[in-house]
């Protein structure tokens, strides 16, 4: 039976401009992969509503999974949850059961609850809250749509809570051979042994170090008997 697959969406104006680097897809590709879900496309957007309408409709049909980074904050350009619930047509507002994980929070740390801290209890009337350990503003789930924060480390402890409460299949095994060739003189042999073992994903991952060319070969699959085979001819191949 294949895995669930996954995408995941990450919104905002500063990756796109590289002042902000994303770490977030990094950490979720990590984590799903060990969880048994393929990720299998990620898109970035900017902080417009249409296009993040767009992308969430697109992405919520194509796949089992979506994970939102970035736009759930206090600034007038944190618009995701509005357009979450635009995506599902659904009616936004301020939630009692968010503003009452921040109201304790910032009572607890003797700031007010403003008008801008407000503005991250606003969730979509279907969602399901997501907890956020790091600094309490939830996450939520609508449908198959996780949204989560932008700041790594939140974003991190909102995908701990999610993962266990989601199916996942067959963990993505791995092994690498490194090859000290170029992938010109490997191509061919590669090709074959692609073709030969097509129920596996084999990449070549190319380097240059102290002027010598060489190639990384990473074999993944959920058949760990079969990556054993395959590379085992792979170092038949090509003979140190």
């Amino acid at each position: 039976m294949a895995n669930p697959t996954a995408a995941m969406l990450v919104i905002g104006d500063e990756i796109l401009s590289g002042r902000t680097r994303d770490a977030n897809m990094y950490f979720l590709a990590g984590a799903l992969t060990k969880q048994g879900i393929d990720l299998k496309e990620v898109r970035v957007v900017s902080d417009d509503a249409p296009a993040i309408v767009a992308a969430v409709r697109a992405l919520s049909a194509g796949f089992d999974h979506v994970f939102t980074s970035g736009g759930i904050g206090p600034t007038h350009d944190d618009i995701t949850a509005d357009c979450i619930a635009a995506a599902f047509n659904d009616h936004i507002d301020v939630r009692d059961d968010a503003r009452a994980l921040l109201a304790d929070h910032y009572a607890s740390t003797g700031r007010e609850l403003n008008d801008a801290r407000l503005r991250m209890a606003r969730i979509p009337d279907s969602a399901t809250l997501i907890d956020n350990p790091v600094s309490i503003a939830p996450g939520f789930t609508v449908q198959n749509v996780h949204v989560m924060a932008g700041v790594p480390n939140v974003f991190q402890a909102m995908v701990a809570t999610v993962l266990p409460t989601l199916a996942g299949g067959a963990p993505l095994l791995s092994q690498t051979l490194r090859l000290q060739r170029g992938e010109g003189d490997i191509a061919g042999p590669l090709a074959e042994l692609a073709t030969e073992f097509s129920d596996l994903s084999i990449g070549s991952y190319p380097f240059q170090q102290d002027g010598a060319y060489g190639a990384n070969i990473v074999i993944r699959g959920q058949d760990g008997a079969r990556i054993d085979a395959a590379m085992i001819r792979l170092r038949g191949l090509f003979p140190e």
